[in-house]
């Protein structure tokens, strides 16, 4: 008796990643997502969202039988009890977390094997823009700084390739670095 083990470098699973390459190839229309959240204010800084149900690859997904529930507050020096990270905390968390996604996936494909990633991601931000002190000043993040950390099992310019590719092609490095229309409606 012998047994079959997928190969899933990085815990991704290469095979299951081409197939899906290769079925939005075929019907492009399977790239198509939207995806969700619901915010509740929960009083002064805190609020949660939920997140459960999107639409991707021509349908309704509904794997998540519960949703998942992200709450976010403010530290007291910005009027919150710190029970959670503030929301451009949370960006700052969004981009880190989709930059690894980006990086293990990409390493797979290449047949690259991670030893350690760590990625720091630090936003400067003045509050005069937020608290409508000067118009001149953005209420967003002036920049923001990435460092990766990559150690992997192929030479620094593979890994210098990787990262270039991974810079070009993450969701979140994209919304950040490009202005989104952003309809704001009120019910």
């Amino acid at each position: 008796m012998s047994t079959t083990t997928e190969l899933t470098p990085n815990g991704v699973d290469v095979a299951q990643l081409v197939q899906t390459v290769e079925a939005i190839s075929a019907d492009p229309s399977l790239a198509a997502f939207r995806f969700r959240a619901r915010n509740t204010w929960l009083g002064g800084a805190r609020s949660r969202t939920a997140i459960q149900g999107f639409w991707g690859a021509g349908a309704e997904d509904t794997s998540r039988s519960e949703p998942f529930l992200l709450e976010g507050d403010e530290p007291p020096v910005l009027l919150g009890d710190n029970h959670a990270p503030n929301a451009v905390e949370i960006v700052l968390h969004a981009l880190a977390s989709c930059l690894a996604v980006g990086l293990a996936y990409n390493a797979a494909a290449r047949g690259i094997e991670l030893r350690a990633l760590e990625i720091d991601v630090e936003g400067e931000l003045d509050l005069h823009g937020f608290l409508g002190l000067a118009d001149d000043v953005r209420p967003g993040y002036s920049g923001v700084q990435v460092t990766c950390r990559v150690d992997g099992d192929a030479p620094d310019d593979q890994i210098a390739e990787l990262c270039d590719h991974v810079e070009r092609t993450s969701p979140v490095l994209d919304i950040l670095r490009h202005p989104v229309a952003v309809t704001l409606v009120r019910d």
